[in-house]
């Protein structure tokens, strides 16, 4: 049996994994939009994204279909607190 150290490592590593994957498929757009359509910052646009999978979860539930959208969250979490930093050495 895994201890939680290991579980946690484990899951952290996959969300870590997930997040590096996208965010090269995707061009850095989370923490660079390219501001096509509007001209939101990171934060902005990052808590708009956090919104609407908080907005799933909460209409869905949490079961099998929105396990997906647990990992999309911490992942933004994870980008927001990157945003927010970045934001904090200006």
């Amino acid at each position: 049996m895994k201890s939680s150290e290991e579980k946690i490592t484990e899951v952290a590593n996959s969300v870590r994994d997930l997040l590096i994957h996208k965010n090269a498929a995707y061009g850095d757009s989370a923490l660079k939009p390219v501001a096509i359509f509007g001209n939101a910052d990171p934060i902005v646009s990052l808590t708009a994204r956090i919104d609407d999978k908080l907005m799933r979860i909460k209409n869905r539930g949490l079961n099998d279909n929105t396990e997906d959208t647990v990992v999309d969250l911490i992942g933004y979490l994870i980008l927001l607190k990157i945003a927010l930093n970045d934001a904090n050495q200006k």
